[in-house]
């Protein structure tokens, strides 16, 4: 195609376009030269317009401000047209669309995780913790040799974690955070780090590949299993009621020794069972424990001096918990509906 005849046939449909708008005499008809002259699918200006590719590269830019010059010209001819034909209306006001289908107003909110993430941090800030955050883009020591995971662990298989590249990751948790800010500040330490993290797990009702994360930690001289488990179980009855039942489990953390998990009665079923607690009646919130010797040491500090303990959190099976909700990919659908539920 060359640029002549391009730009004729926008001069063409430039000299025919306000005589087709201005014969439109009700919001049906103008919706219908609308359509067929700037409408995206079948309109002569998208026509005209697949011709752009087509000119010599040098031609283009010419082509295209004159095709802009052209469809501004008709867009607000049609508006000065839907003007006339509202104020010609039998009423005097606005016609209105009556095909288009009713839409409430609707409530924006914040996000359930959101709001769990709010208000953990909000508790731990009364008890005297701050917010420490770090990259999502780490390297293989700080996201696992310095928390002392054994080179063969299988966390680190690829079938777990997502590699960057030969010696960075997408971070699997934030206990990386942990030794950054150890060998940022002397102890005591008393820190949250909240932060998205990123596995290769399966998407069901209670797993997702990329979820939310808040870690905690305490570093400091004479700090013992006993502070973990009352701070948390602190936590535990101002995050959801006074009366919330939990236990705490042994488990096994590489960068813990002792390990546990902790578990509140689940919020769905109560303790009967069901999908989201696998029919046990207990969600697991968090997982926790000492902070390994070799943790320490690996982020410059006396083990024979310091101890600390810490704890991992998912804001999202948290907050299933706390509301009642059913599936965890409820969460990332953003549907409107869902989240409507949660307006203050």
């Amino acid at each position: 195609m060359l640029l002549a005849d391009f730009i004729a046939a926008l001069d063409q449909l430039a000299a025919e376009g306000p005589a087709r708008i201005a014969a439109a005499t009700s919001l049906d008809e103008w919706t219908a030269v609308r359509n067929a002259l700037v409408g995206r699918q079948s309109g002569t200006l998208s026509g005209i317009m697949e011709g752009l590719g087509k000119l010599p590269k040098e031609d283009r830019r010419e082509a295209g401000q004159r095709a802009n010059t052209v469809k501004q010209a008709l867009e607000s001819a049609l508006e000065e047209r839907r003007g006339a034909i509202a104020a010609s209306s039998a009423t005097g006001g606005p016609v209105l669309d009556l095909s288009m289908p009713g839409r409430r107003e609707w409530v924006g909110t914040v996000h359930p995780v959101s709001l769990v993430i709010d208000e953990v941090i909000a508790i731990f800030r009364e008890l005297g913790f701050t917010i420490a955050l770090g990259p999502e883009a780490e390297t293989g020591w700080y996201n696992f040799g310095a928390l002392n995971f054994p080179e063969d662990h299988p966390a680190m298989d690829l079938h777990d974690t997502l590699y960057l590249g030969d010696d960075a990751v997408l971070r699997t948790h934030t206990s990386p955070v942990q030794v950054r800010t150890l060998q940022t500040y002397p102890p005591p330490v008393r820190v949250l780090a909240p932060g998205n993290v990123y596995r290769r797990d399966f998407f069901d009702a209670s797993h997702a590949p990329m979820f939310a994360q808040i870690e905690g930690l305490v570093v400091d001289e004479g700090v013992t299993f006993a502070d973990l488990k009352a701070t948390l179980t602190h936590f535990a009855r101002r995050f959801f009621s006074a009366t919330t039942r939990t236990r705490f489990r042994p488990s096994f953390f590489p960068f813990t020794e002792p390990s546990a998990e902790m578990d509140v009665e689940c919020g769905v079923c109560h303790g009967s069972g069901c999908a989201v607690c696998k029919q046990s009646g207990w969600v697991e919130i968090l997982g926790s424990g000492m902070v390994h010797p070799a943790v320490l040491e690996a982020a410059g500090l006396d083990s024979e001096k310091y101890t600390g303990w810490a704890f991992g959190m998912g804001p999202a099976r948290t907050a299933i918990s706390r509301y009642g909700i059913p599936d965890i990919r409820i969460l990332y659908d953003s549907d409107v509906r869902f989240l409507e539920q949660f307006a203050r």
